[in-house]
């Protein structure tokens, strides 16, 4: 499993006058799945990301493999057809972090049972043999022992669905991990500075920095890729540095609760809020998820910090429809993402949502940008780029095969009372691993089941290189509860340091660093 480990990933970025055929510039979904594609078609592939994979919007989501029921709600179904099919594939592709989850809509008038019954039937339909589940109205007294702890004045009753659920940042850990199988190299740390361009001002490769050691390199490539999410724009100024934006961010926000709030299975979704958007309470790791907001904002950042008037919009939201209403000093953590919205292109200040589906654009320079889209959809936003780059870079027209191909880790029907099910079918040699040392089968911390195993696996197998990696994306803990994750950090960084031959500066400076982050994710 050498080809996991920073050392052997770096050895194939020696040779700086290797023309690579897709340099892609962005570690999240949508690179990783690009990356992935291009891999698997046999293209030699270099993906580099500047800080970790998924750190940035695609380890913030609202955790639904969904077709979107809003925007069947808006008349696309074209989208939603297309988003479904694609929620069907990772079912299949990925079966140790998708799952099939049902929610119930709260019906609150007669009308609103009839109307959402007869909507996500469409909506079930539109799945074909792909489909999750039918819809169906279910009685008031059936909402609330499903739903115990739902707002029972004035219910009439509920109605079922079923949609998709996963771990956001396990998933983009797998597919940089199915990338590799594949022979594509991948790089987290890894600073794209500037484009390289020949004299017909054509792009022919990119200058970058590994982070770790400050060494600069020049990397060639037939085609370049930017697959930055909301930072595009960083991107395309290094290609034309007077270019008006193409994004504006705008933040997603959610809240952590204990389960208290609402102990059973099933999701809700609230589909009217005082601002329009759909609402989500989520069972998630044995915790609460509550989100999200919709709030345009001036500037992009890898750590985006929740305003207070979107904490206060989610706790009041939530207050309506639960029994028990959710405080402030109830919440065990709370984060923030960002999503691209389209700029204005002229003197006004509107923004609007660029499509849920994906767009390609080609810049005179030949330079691939890859915007909108979302998790669900990332294999097609995947398909789609490396189709485009092989039209542009006159590469070898070679099939996707993405459609079946299985995601590392995948295994069916994992036992999701062991926290290790997220690890698919790598259990059985992260438990051998343990047998190294017998302290590795202890837990970090006793309030959490978290092993010392698994930071040893991570830095091994997962190309975890900080305490942050670990604790917020290869275990979802600072998402989870950012109080017990601080109190986690010292162990981890001690045992990272084991694994990296770091001295106890480094043990300092990493545990530092994560309580400053980790900061952002509790409520005073």
């Amino acid at each position: 499993m050498s080809i996991f480990k920073r050392d052997s990933i770096l050895q194939s970025i020696h040779n700086q006058d290797k023309i690579w055929d897709i340099i892609i510039i962005g570690g999240g979904a949508t690179g990783l799945g690009a990356a992935v594609d291009a891999a698997s078609r046999g293209l030699s592939t270099l993906l580099l990301e500047q800080a970790d994979f998924a750190k940035g919007t695609s380890s913030r989501a609202t955790k639904l493999v969904h077709g979107g029921v809003r925007y069947l709600a808006q008349g696309d179904i074209g989208l939603v057809r297309e988003a479904l099919h694609e929620r069907g594939l990772l079912l299949k592709n990925a079966p140790h972090l998708v799952k099939n989850e049902s929610f119930i809509i709260p019906n609150y008038s007669w009308f609103d049972g009839v109307f959402y019954t007869i909507g996500l039937t469409i909506y079930d339909l539109l799945a074909g043999k792909l489909g999750f589940g039918r819809a169906k109205h279910i009685s008031k007294n059936e909402t609330i022992s499903r739903l115990p702890g739902i707002e029972e004045k004035g219910l009439h009753g509920g109605v079922v669905y079923h949609d998709g659920q996963f771990d956001d940042s396990r998933l983009a850990i797998n597919l940089a991990q199915t990338a590799l199988e594949q022979g594509a190299t991948v790089l987290n740390y890894f600073k794209v500075t500037g484009l390289i361009k020949d004299g017909n001002q054509k792009i022919t490769g990119v200058k970058a920095i590994d982070a770790e050691t400050g060494m600069s390199y020049q990397l060639k490539a037939k085609i370049v890729i930017n697959a930055t999410g909301v930072f595009v724009d960083d991107v395309l100024k290094m290609d034309v540095p007077d270019k008006k934006p193409l994004v504006r961010p705008s933040q997603g926000v959610h809240l952590v609760f204990d389960r208290q709030f609402m102990p059973g299975e099933d999701a809700i979704m609230i589909p009217k809020t005082e601002d329009g958007r759909v609402l989500f309470v989520v069972p998630w790791h044995n915790k609460l998820l509550v989100g999200t907001t919709d709030t345009p904002i001036d500037h992009h950042s890898l750590e985006p910090v929740a305003l207070e008037v979107e904490i206060d919009f989610i706790l009041r939201t939530a207050a309506k429809y639960l029994k028990k209403v959710p405080a402030r000093a109830d919440v065990l953590s709370v984060f923030a993402g960002l999503r691209p919205l389209a700029a204005p292109q002229d003197d006004s200040s509107k923004t609007k949502e660029i499509s849920r589906s994906h767009k390609l654009i080609v810049s005179k320079s030949n330079l691939i940008t890859i915007t909108g889209g979302k998790w669900t959809t990332y294999r097609k936003m995947g398909e789609d780029t490396i189709n485009k780059a092989i039209e542009v870079g006159k590469l070898p027209n070679k099939v996707c095969h993405t459609t079946g191909l299985a995601i590392h880790g995948s295994r069916p029907n994992p036992d999701r009372s062991n926290h290790l099910y997220v690890y698919g079918d790598d259990i059985e040699k992260l438990l051998a691993l343990t047998d190294e040392d017998d302290d590795w089968k202890n837990p970090v911390h006793p309030d959490d089941d978290y092993t010392k195993g698994e930071v040893i696996w991570s830095v091994r197998y997962e190309m975890a290189r900080t305490v942050e990696d670990i604790l917020a994306r290869r275990t979802r803990i600072l998402f989870l509860d950012a109080r017990l994750a601080t109190a986690m950090a010292p162990e981890v960084a001690r045992l990272m340091a084991g694994e990296l031959n770091k001295d106890a500066g480094w043990q300092k400076e990493q545990v530092e660093a994560f309580n400053k982050v980790a900061g952002n994710y509790i409520l005073a």
